[in-house]
C-alpha cells in the first residue's frame, strides 16, 4: 500500500506491507533508530512516539493507520543543536542509565508538558504509568521532567 506521512516535520511517501508496524517502518524505512523496539506485546512504552500529537505505542499501530497522520519521534525533539527542555531536564537530573527506555519517556514527557505545563508529581507518574524502567526507579525521570516543567515556565 502507498502511504503518505509526515514525520518530524518531512513529509514522506513509501510503498509498504498492509502489516508493518510503525515502529518498524520508522526504524527500518526511514532509519528513525531513536524509536525503540522492546518487549513486542505493549507493555513497555518504549516505542512511544506521538500520532498527531498524542502519545502512542508505535508496536501497535500499522504504518499504514498513520497514513495521513503526522507522527513526531524523538528525533524531532530537539531544535537543531538546541536541546528541548525534556532533553536537558533528562540530561540535568540524571534521568536515565541504560538509555534504552529514554526516547519513549521523552516523548510522553514532551506531551504532558506541552498539555499540562505545571503537572504535579502525581501527573507526571500517571502520564508514565504505561511505561516501564528498570533502571532509574523513575524518582530522576520525575525530577527530569519537573525541571523541565520550571525551565519551560521561568
Amino acid at each position: 500500500m502507498r502511504i503518505m506521512l509526515t514525520v518530524n516535520g518531512k513529509e514522506y511517501v513509501r510503498d509498504v506491507e498492509p502489516r508493518v508496524l510503525l515502529v518498524h517502518f520508522l526504524r527500518d524505512e526511514l532509519g528513525l533508530t531513536g524509536t525503540h523496539w522492546g518487549c513486542d506485546t505493549s507493555n513497555c512504552g518504549v516505542c512511544v512516539v506521538r500520532l498527531d500529537g498524542v502519545p502512542v505505542k508505535s508496536c501497535t499501530v500499522l504504518a499504514v493507520m498513520a497514513d495521513g497522520h503526522d507522527v513526531h519521534t524523538v528525533e524531532g525533539l530537539a531544535n537543531g543543536a538546541e536541546l528541548d527542555p525534556v532533553q536537558e531536564g533528562f540530561v540535568a537530573c540524571h534521568g536515565l542509565q541504560c538509555g534504552f527506555c529514554t526516547p519513549g519517556m521523552m516523548m510522553t514527557a514532551r506531551w504532558l508538558l506541552d498539555e499540562h505545563p505545571d503537572p504535579s508529581e502525581e501527573d507526571i507518574r500517571t502520564a508514565l504509568s504505561g511505561q516501564l524502567c528498570r533502571c532509574t526507579g523513575y524518582e530522576n525521570i520525575v525530577r527530569a521532567i519537573q525541571w523541565a516543567a520550571a525551565k519551560e515556565s521561568s
